[in-house]
């Protein structure tokens, strides 16, 4: 996949609003593969539904969303499935991890599916990223801060063109920020995938080709 396009799109529920102030809703906007965007955001202005909408799990919008000019909502199940397991990964805002299993195994139940990455490549990530005393603890028992590195390496454990992370850092001090920003980054350049970044304040330091106010 190369390019996602929006356009004219925007939430069901900002219809009958004719003042919106967006770069983004009711504009057209092409996401590139192999650049990096920072989608900034006022709380409440549709941040986590313009990843809920690319990635294929709501459709409570107006306008079009493409993947390579073909409008999304053409798009079959077993479409979703290979598109979300070979070319679109998305770190949700709420983590959606599993708190009755393990930091370990919140990662390995998706690299089981895509066999992405050898144990020994995950292990290493949870040492640089400070958490090697966590493999074996279950996720419940573990900050959210933790819960946020976890839920990046397992969006990082399947191959993709576009990355989506939606407020990846709230809950991380400086330090883990730029560790985290560092694995995300010689991941994706591997691949020569794209990165989307949102945030409503404290943000990666990336080198980003554009910044889109929300």
């Amino acid at each position: 996949m190369d390019i996602i396009r929006l356009e004219h799109t925007f939430p069901e529920v900002f219809a009958r609003q004719d003042d919106l102030h967006s770069e983004v809703w009711r504009q057209d906007v092409t996401f590139e593969k192999g650049r990096y965007y920072l989608v900034e955001a006022g709380s409440g202005t549709g941040k986590s539904s313009l990843c809920s909408f690319i990635y294929g799990y709501r459709n409570d919008y107006q306008g079009m969303i493409s993947f390579d000019g073909k409008n999304i909502r053409n798009l079959t199940p077993n479409d979703w499935v290979q598109i979300r397991r070979t070319h679109l990964s998305l770190m949700w805002q709420e983590l959606r991890l599993f708190p009755e299993l393990t930091a370990l195994e919140n990662v390995l139940i998706k690299n089981r599916l895509t066999g992405h990455k050898q144990k020994k490549d995950i292990r290493r990530w949870f040492e640089e990223l400070g958490i090697a005393d966590k493999l074996d603890t279950p996720l419940a028992q573990m900050s959210f801060g933790q819960q946020q590195r976890v839920a990046m390496m397992r969006a990082l454990v399947q191959p993709f063109d576009f990355l989506f992370v939606d407020e990846p850092i709230s809950h991380l001090d400086d330090g883990n920020t730029q560790l985290l920003t560092d694995i995300m980054v010689e991941e994706a350049a591997r691949q020569g995938a794209a990165i989307v970044v949102t945030s409503i304040g404290k943000h990666m330091d990336l080198k980003y080709n554009k910044v889109i106010k929300l």
